[in-house]
C-alpha cells in the first residue's frame, strides 16, 4: 500500500494520522531514510527499519496524536543513557513526526440561510462538517459544500443523538423555531463551543428557563450566547464571517479584539475593583459585558451574605459563576492578567491593594461600600470611582456613584458626595430593617438552611455560637453568610425577602445593576474627557 494514498484516504475521511519521517541518521542504524505512516488504532504503512526504536517512534506517533502536536524524536541505537531505545546497533537516528487528519468538526443544528453560509465558509477554513435540520428540503446537498454530512430527523431532538455529538466538536444551534428543543440537549452535554444565534432577548428568556430547570451554571457558562462579534452583521453571509470569527477565536485559544489596539497605551481596558460583593459583581459584569477585562481585590475571608450573586464566593470556592460569568480565584498578579485575558473574572485576595504596581490598571473602582474610605485616592489609577457614602469627588476620587434607591441611584457625581447612609434597607412588600437578620451576639455562624429555602416566621436558620437565629417572617433565604466565620454582635448575617418563591436569589439585583450603570458612564465621560484633554494638549504643541 502506497502511503501517499493513504494518506490521501485518510485525510478525506477526517481520521487522524501520523507521518514519521528520518531527518538524521549518525552510525549503524537499521535506515538512513525512510518514512511510515501510523494510524490512530497504531497500524502502519511503510517502515523506517523496524526493530525496536520503530516501536519507539510508533508509540511517539501515538502519543503525539492524542496531544494533537508534532514533535521530533530522538533515539539512540544503546540500551542505557540518555534517548536509549534498548538495541546494540551504536547509531543514532533523528525522526519527525507529523500530525495530520485532524480537522475540527462543526456540527450546524439547521440549515437555514445563516448556517448554508457557515458552512461554505468553515469548509475553506478546514472544518469538517454537518448539518441536522427537520425539514428535508432544506437539506439540498446543493446549499453545502461538497462532503458535508447532512442529517434528516423527526425532531431536534433525535437529530442532536444521530449525530454523535464529541467533546471537541464546535456546535451552533440556528434554527427557525426550535432552538429551545436542540439547547436542552445540548447544553449539558461537552463540546469545544456551543453557540446560539439568537437576540438579547430571547438567549435572556432561555437562561431564565434553563436555570428554571436545574441546568447547571457551570454547564450555562458554556453556552456562547448572543453569538458572533458585533461588526454590524446583517446578511447570511457577513452574519458567518461573525460567528466563525468566535469560533476560531476559541479554537486558537486567542484573545480577540483589533489587532491595532492590543500595542495601544492610549486605552485603559483593565480596571481593578476593591470588594466583589453583590453590588461589586453588578458593577463588574456591566463592566465586562462592555468589554473591559476586569479584575476584584477581596480579603481572605469576605462576609458577603448574597453569595450566589458575588463573585467574591470564589474566594472559599475556588471559582463562581453569575449569570453565564465566571470568577476565579487566584494567586499572583500574573495568574490574574492571564484569567482576565482568557474571559474570565479573576479574584485576587489583597486588601491592601498593593498588587496595583503591577497590574497598572486605567480604573479603580472602590466597591467595598464600607460608608468610609478605607484608603482609595485619585492617584491610585487614571480614572478612580467610588460608590456611596465616604468619598468626595475631586478630592478621593474622579466620581462618586449614588448608592441610596430612590430617584438618584446610580447618579454619577463629578464634584461633591453621595447622600449620607440611611441605615435602612430597600422596602419589600412592607418590610425594611425586619428582613435583614443580624448576628444577636459574637460567635461562629453555622447554617441550618440554603440560599434558596423557603422558610415560614419562627424557623430556626442559623446559629451564631450559642444563639438560635430565628426567621422574623416566612419568605425566601436570599442572604446567607459562609458558614465558619467569626462574627460580632449586630453583623448582618442573612437576608429574607417576603416575595417566598417569586424571589430571584441568582440573578443580580435592580440595585447592582444601577450602581454598575453609573460606574460604566462615569469611565466612559471620565475616559472621553481625558482623549480631548489630550488632542488639546497636541493641537497646543
Amino acid at each position: 500500500m502506497n502511503i501517499f494514498s493513504e494518506a490521501a484516504r485518510l485525510e478525506e475521511q477526517n481520521r487522524p494520522f501520523a507521518l514519521a519521517q528520518i531527518v538524521d541518521s549518525r552510525g549503524s542504524t537499521p535506515r538512513h531514510c525512510g518514512q511510515m505512516l501510523v494510524r490512530d488504532d497504531g497500524s502502519i504503512v511503510g517502515t523506517i527499519g523496524g526493530g525496536m526504536v520503530e516501536r519507539r517512534v510508533i508509540d511517539e506517533a501515538l502519543d503525539a496524536l492524542h496531544d494533537k502536536s508534532s514533535r521530533m524524536f530522538h533515539g539512540r541505537m544503546a540500551r542505557t543513557g540518555s534517548d536509549a531505545v534498548g538495541s546494540d546497533c551504536g547509531g543514532a537516528m533523528s525522526v519527525y513526526i507529523s500530525v495530520h487528519g485532524l480537522r475540527p468538526r462543526l456540527v450546524l443544528i439547521g440549515a437555514g440561510h445563516v448556517n448554508r453560509a457557515i458552512a461554505h465558509c468553515a469548509a475553506l477554513l478546514g472544518f469538517t462538517i454537518s448539518v441536522a435540520d427537520i425539514y428535508p428540503e432544506s437539506l439540498n446537498p446543493d446549499h453545502f459544500p461538497p462532503l458535508t454530512e447532512l442529517l434528516h430527523a423527526e425532531n431536534f431532538s433525535l437529530a442532536v443523538d444521530k449525530l454523535a455529538i464529541q467533546a471537541n466538536n464546535f456546535v451552533l444551534i440556528a434554527t427557525n423555531n426550535q432552538d429551545r428543543e436542540a439547547l436542552d440537549k445540548l447544553v449539558t452535554q461537552p463540546t469545544a463551543w456551543l453557540g446560539l444565534l439568537a437576540s438579547r432577548r430571547k438567549v435572556q428568556v432561555f437562561l431564565r428557563q434553563l436555570r428554571e430547570n436545574g441546568v447547571t451554571e457551570e454547564q450555562i457558562a458554556r453556552l456562547h450566547a448572543p453569538v458572533g462579534y458585533n461588526i454590524g452583521a446583517e446578511t447570511p453571509n457577513e452574519i458567518a464571517i461573525s460567528v466563525l470569527a468566535e469560533i476560531l477565536q476559541v479554537k486558537n485559544q486567542a484573545p480577540g479584539g483589533l489587532m491595532m489596539a492590543s500595542e495601544s497605551p492610549a486605552q485603559p481596558v483593565r480596571v481593578v475593583i476593591r470588594g466583589a460583593g453583590d453590588i461589586a459583581t453588578g458593577v463588574a459584569m456591566r463592566l465586562w459585558h462592555a468589554g473591559f477585562k476586569v479584575i476584584m481585590l477581596e480579603v481572605e475571608k469576605p462576609t458577603v451574605i448574597r453569595c450566589t450573586v458575588a463573585f467574591a464566593q470564589a474566594v472559599f470556592d475556588g471559582e463562581t459563576t453569575v449569570e453565564g460569568v465566571t470568577a476565579r480565584r487566584t494567586s499572583s498578579v500574573n495568574e490574574a492578567l492571564s484569567v482576565a485575558d482568557n474571559g474570565e473574572i479573576p479574584v485576587l485576595v489583597d486588601p491592601l491593594c498593593e498588587s496595583l504596581h503591577e497590574l497598572q490598571p486605567g480604573c479603580v473602582v472602590d466597591a467595598i461600600l464600607a460608608k468610609e474610605n478605607l484608603g482609595t485616592h485619585c492617584n491610585l489609577a487614571p480614572s478612580v470611582i467610588a460608590l456611596g457614602p465616604g468619598f468626595c469627588a475631586g478630592k478621593d476620587c474622579h466620581a462618586v456613584i449614588e448608592t441610596n434607591r430612590g430617584h438618584w441611584l446610580g447618579q454619577v457625581i463629578y464634584q461633591g458626595c453621595a447622600q449620607e447612609n440611611t441605615g435602612i434597607p430597600g422596602n419589600i412588600m412592607g418590610h425594611t430593617a425586619k428582613r435583614v437578620i443580624r448576628a444577636p451576639g459574637p460567635g461562629v455562624m453555622r447554617s441550618r438552611v440554603k440560599l434558596g429555602d423557603i422558610v415560614n416566621e419562627g424557623d430556626v436558620i442559623a446559629t451564631v455560637g450559642e444563639h438560635e437565629i430565628i426567621a422574623p417572617l416566612g419568605g425566601m433565604v436570599r442572604g446567607l453568610l459562609n458558614d465558619g466565620l467569626v462574627v460580632d454582635s449586630g453583623f448582618k448575617i442573612s437576608d429574607i425577602d417576603p416575595r417566598g418563591a417569586n424571589a430571584d436569589y441568582t440573578s443580580v439585583s435592580d440595585k447592582a445593576r444601577a450602581i454598575g450603570g453609573g460606574v460604566l458612564e462615569a469611565l466612559m465621560t471620565l475616559m472621553n474627557q481625558r482623549i480631548k484633554q489630550q488632542k488639546k494638549q497636541l493641537t497646543v504643541v
